[in-house]
């Protein structure tokens, strides 16, 4: 396909995005609500986490947008979920939209099957669907998401708000300096602009230009100064990449999505691809001050594209998302010097080869691709054992970035085309560039069952990125 037929493609896509948007086609009546701010929290009490979850379409008053935005709850983002490892988990989802929908518990190590995190039960408009399973005794303490995952209308639903917070609280929040930390929650979502198309169409994943943190634009955070922040970091958008900094201060990163690193690792700003998490511990400046958490820009498109790239990155600019304020103030309070082990995956049984890119397929348009197949819901595309360890060479041909994910277990990246990662971490999203081969080990521990990885620029999963992975006891 050249690059004509390419921009053609995408800018019907983006006309056809925002028409989707702001039509009946997917809702039912509107709740009202005076405003969609930071999210209520709800804790696992006696060992269970029980709560009954509405989607729905709410009424948002966050300048700039439409004015409607699909909520749990009627909250924007849903409701923070804190429990502890070995909690039990019941959840009754409502489903109040005009589409199919159902739940993704993204990230967390439970199994893929029945009403547990099966991405592949369908909960039909107005009907009702109850989620049960327990967090192993052994499961790390992490930052995780849940959000729609219902194939053919999961892109549409996360782009319009659906998504919340889920923290299994552990070994990593008892560590002194962490614990001792003020901690913040930060959900990044981006919403659809009033009577503006998104950004991008669903050809290079839509973008809304309404940057919103826990529902609100430009929230500010209080703290005393010389205070130790621990900023929790949720990627819940669509297609956005976030590239985070804040203004006169280093990152310290200490967790990625699944779990805790092995010791501080110090950054100038931090990217976050969609359905990452991160946690980062930061030193307020003991002087005190307003200091800008900005989110940069950064271009996703290959070489190959460097006119929509050029416009997407421009499109996004820099712009500041919240701000830390200092009041009062504290004796500085030290960094960790170490965190948690993380144990290597060492000796794979085999190595598999997944190739990302794009393509034109008959009778359906542009698709993309994983090894030259788009998605087949009756297809098993990999066949793994349970309790092996593999690696997987994960290679993008084509012109855009991909995050790639798989359920269930995590991964350790190895290498960037050939160099190796400059620290151990546990993952569930790699960001694989455009031109480049990343490879990773995981382990298919503890649950068999069919599930999925796939590109989480969740328009490119709806478009085929995404394979059937059967895990066989």
């Amino acid at each position: 396909m050249n690059r004509r037929s390419f921009l053609a493609l995408t800018a019907g896509g983006a006309a056809a995005a925002s028409a989707g948007l702001v039509g009946q086609r997917w809702l039912s009546h509107a709740r009202e609500v005076a405003a969609a701010g930071a999210s209520t929290a709800v804790r696992s009490s006696q060992g269970v986490l029980n709560l009954d979850l509405v989607a729905q379409e709410t009424r948002i008053a966050i300048p700039g947008t439409a004015g409607r935005a699909l909520t749990y709850n009627g909250l924007l983002p849903g409701p923070l979920l804190e429990l502890e490892a070995g909690d039990a988990v019941q959840i009754l989802l409502h489903n109040q939209l005009r589409q199919p929908t159902n739940l993704h518990y993204h990230g967390l190590h439970v199994s893929p099957e029945g009403n547990a995190d099966n991405v592949f039960l369908s909960v039909q408009p107005g009907a009702s669907q109850s989620y049960s399973f327990r967090i192993p005794e052994d499961h790390p303490a992490g930052l995780f998401y849940y959000h729609p995952h219902h194939h053919g209308t999961v892109a549409d639903q996360v782009f319009g708000g659906l998504g919340g917070a889920l923290i299994v609280r552990g070994a990593l929040d008892r560590i002194p300096e962490v614990q001792a930390a003020q901690e913040e929650v930060l959900f990044l979502k981006d919403l659809p602009a009033d009577r503006e198309p998104s950004m991008g169409g669903a050809m290079l994943g839509r973008e809304g230009s309404v940057l919103t943190v826990n529902g609100q634009v430009n929230p500010r955070i209080e703290i005393p100064a010389g205070g130790l922040l621990r900023l929790r970091f949720v990627n819940g958008s669509n297609a956005r990449f976030w590239r985070l900094a804040l203004e006169g201060h280093r990152l310290h990163l200490i967790a990625t999505d699944g779990g805790a690193l092995e010791r501080p690792f110090a950054v100038e700003d931090l990217l976050l691809v969609p359905g990452a998490r991160a946690d980062v511990l930061v030193q307020i400046s003991p002087t005190g001050g307003r200091f800008r958490l900005r989110n940069r820009a950064y271009n996703r498109i290959g070489r190959s594209m460097m006119g929509m790239g050029r416009m997407m990155a421009s499109s996004q600019g820099e712009e500041t998302i919240a701000t830390v304020q200092t009041d009062g103030a504290t004796t500085p309070k030290p960094l960790p010097q170490q965190l948690l082990p993380v144990q290597p995956l060492n000796n794979p049984v085999r190595t598999r080869r997944f190739v990302m890119n794009h393509g034109m397929a008959p009778g359906m348009g542009m698709v993309f691709l994983i090894n030259g197949q788009a998605y087949d819901h009756q297809r098993i595309d990999t066949r793994v054992r349970l309790g092996e360890i593999e690696e997987w060479e994960l290679v993008n041909t084509g012109v855009m970035d991909h995050p790639f994910h798989v359920h269930v277990n995590p991964m350790q990246v190895i290498s960037r085309n050939g160099q190796p990662e400059p620290f151990p971490a546990w993952r569930d999203v790699v960001l694989v560039r455009a031109g480049e081969t990343v490879r990773v080990r995981t382990q298919f521990r503890d649950f068999p069952g069919r599930s999925v990885y796939h590109c989480h620029i969740l328009d490119h999963e709806e478009l085929g990125m995404m394979g059937n992975l059967l895990i066989e006891a």
